[in-house]
């Protein structure tokens, strides 16, 4: 069966995560905030993590709960930019990949990522990422994550793909399972030059070219 669709996740297979513990404490190193402070977000964050990656609240909502309980010597967008700081390209060769297969345009590309609608959207714009996927399955909108089996579903009924016709790229081999369960086939992600060798042996051709990412 041909592959009609290569879904990629984004953190840890073309960017570093989005506000992963690392990510966190780059924010707060930028906001200057101590570890009592530090400590008080861990422990609030793990409740509205859950509505925020999911799209059930927003981000006003989620640094409400989080940091803006009580006053603070800096406003929303001084949180913002401290967090977009953090954002980097973790794979260059990753890619180098994405743009072959997209030149080639011999499968459509799509992402399939847990994020808040926010810091997707901010990570799409940052790295100019909308340019290589068709479409894009995000937690933050359509209501679920990873590896819960309703995002998968709506991969795939967006797509329109069969079982067996959607690759999906993950660096989470719980994230590859429950995929495989809903009829993908599971990419696990250790790096790019693996990474380009499982691609071809499902059919995926790649070709040389130049990438700014380099």
């Amino acid at each position: 069966m041909a592959i009609r669709t290569v879904f990629w996740d984004i953190g840890g297979v073309l960017l570093t995560n989005g506000f992963g513990r690392r990510q966190r404490a780059g924010m707060y190193d930028a906001l200057g905030l101590g570890e009592e402070d530090r400590a008080e977000f861990e422990a609030r964050r793990e409740d509205a993590n859950w509505h925020w990656e999911r799209g059930l609240i927003d981000d006003r909502e989620f640094f409400a709960r989080t940091l803006f309980y009580k006053p603070r010597a800096f406003t929303l967008a001084d949180v913002w930019q401290a967090v977009e700081v953090q954002q980097k390209v973790q794979y260059p060769d990753s890619f180098v990949i994405l743009e072959e297969m997209q030149q080639r345009g011999q499968v459509r590309i799509a992402t399939l990522n847990n994020e808040s609608r926010e810091l997707n959207n901010l990570r799409l714009k940052r790295f100019s990422l909308r340019r290589y996927f068709s479409f894009c399955i995000c937690s933050g909108y359509v209501g679920e994550m990873k590896p819960a089996p309703g995002i998968y579903r709506a991969a795939l009924e967006i797509s329109g793909d069969a079982p067996g016709e959607a690759l999906f790229i993950d660096d989470k081999e719980e994230n590859i399972l429950a995929a495989q369960d809903a009829g993908f086939i599971g990419l696990h992600f250790t790096g790019p030059e693996d990474l380009r060798l499982q691609l071809q042996g499902h059919g995926v051709e790649l070709g040389a070219t130049a990438s700014s990412y380099r």
